[in-house]
């Protein structure tokens, strides 16, 4: 039986470290105010960087690790909310800049559970098409939609990326994927976009073009989502919490983490955090704790992976994976 595997992975983030205390010198608030409530340290902001450059930068890395040539990839899937520019997509940079000169190429907004819905994506592609090597890119640039001076949100999100290589094998790695969307109440996160404005219009519309977001509804959402995210792909598969190895969460705050480890009933060691290094770096978060996992030498092959993605939309959803590298 055919397989989709994870051949290849890699990730850049910005140079610049902004901790809790930098903050503290732009904003009311302080590294104790931070840290209780999101369990964030220090975050890494760009220095111009774009969001595309960061992808590309993460996808030679990862191609590399594959032992690919750049002709070799097929297909990229590029999951942002922050693209360089509304056309053309982030993906399509990619594979100009990269000469991916035979890859079909286009971006994917699925906030922070962006990750996972892509490969979700690439994953049906591969199946149904005769796509062999994907390239799977979470790249986030937000710091350039938030609001420096909103408090509730600008300790929260940082500016990273990671990508992986999906390559068709006889040997399992995807296993499972469950995506979900609950739109009736998209507006406790979101990004506005530009003003609507023409010469037959009487009065321009105007959009709040910051990241918005209520957080403690999207406190209750995230603990309820992700709860049941997790349960629903392991019952489906007929496994239970004790057959996975390690879950790798979005990153967007420890204390939500923390409270779906107690539903579970399972130990927060199961849980692989970064978060305290990275913040919340949106659809970058879960490829780049993979990544750090990876060298780190936390990963060994035929391991059980559960991602498990959310945010805007909303959405959700959660991938269980056999790591194959």
């Amino acid at each position: 039986m055919e397989g989709i595997i994870i051949k290849g992975i890699g990730a850049y983030t910005p140079s610049k470290i902004v901790t809790n205390n930098d903050l503290s010198k732009i904003v009311e608030t302080s590294d104790e105010w931070i840290r209780s409530r999101t369990g964030i340290k220090e975050r890494r902001i760009s220095q111009g960087e774009d969001t595309s450059y960061m992808g590309i930068k993460a996808s030679e890395k990862a191609i590399e690790l594959a032992n690919l040539q750049r002709e070799d990839i097929d297909l990229i899937v590029f999951s942002t909310c922050t693209p360089d520019m509304f056309i053309p997509s982030s993906a399509c940079i990619v594979q100009k800049e990269m000469g991916l000169k035979n890859a079909v190429a286009f971006d994917l907004n699925a906030a922070c559970s962006g990750f996972v819905y892509g490969v979700d994506v690439a994953r049906s592609l591969m199946k149904t098409n005769n796509y062999k090597n994907a390239l799977v890119i979470g790249s986030e640039n937000l710091s350039k939609v938030i609001n420096w001076e909103d408090r509730k949100t600008c300790v929260l999100f940082a500016d990273g990326a990671a990508s992986i290589v999906l390559s068709k094998s006889e040997n399992e790695g995807i296993i499972d994927s469950i995506c979900k969307s609950y739109g009736d109440n998209g507006e406790f996160l979101s990004i506005g976009g530009r003003e609507i404005k023409n010469p037959f219009m009487d009065e321009s519309i105007s959009k709040y073009q910051y990241l918005d977001m209520d957080g403690s509804e999207i406190f209750k959402f995230a603990t309820s989502s992700v709860t049941s995210s997790i349960k629903d792909i392991l019952q489906k598969n007929n496994m239970t919490i004790d057959d996975i190895d390690y879950i790798v969460p979005h990153q967007a705050n420890v204390r939500i983490i923390e409270y779906v480890a107690k539903k579970l009933k399972t130990s927060m060691d199961k849980f692989y955090m970064n978060i305290d290094t990275y913040g919340n770096t949106s659809s970058a978060s879960i490829p780049l704790a993979l990544n750090e996992m990876y060298n780190k030498g936390i990963l060994q092959k035929g391991q059980n992976l559960l991602l498990v993605g959310f945010g805007g939309g909303l959405t959700y959803g959660s991938s269980l994976i056999k790591w194959s590298i």
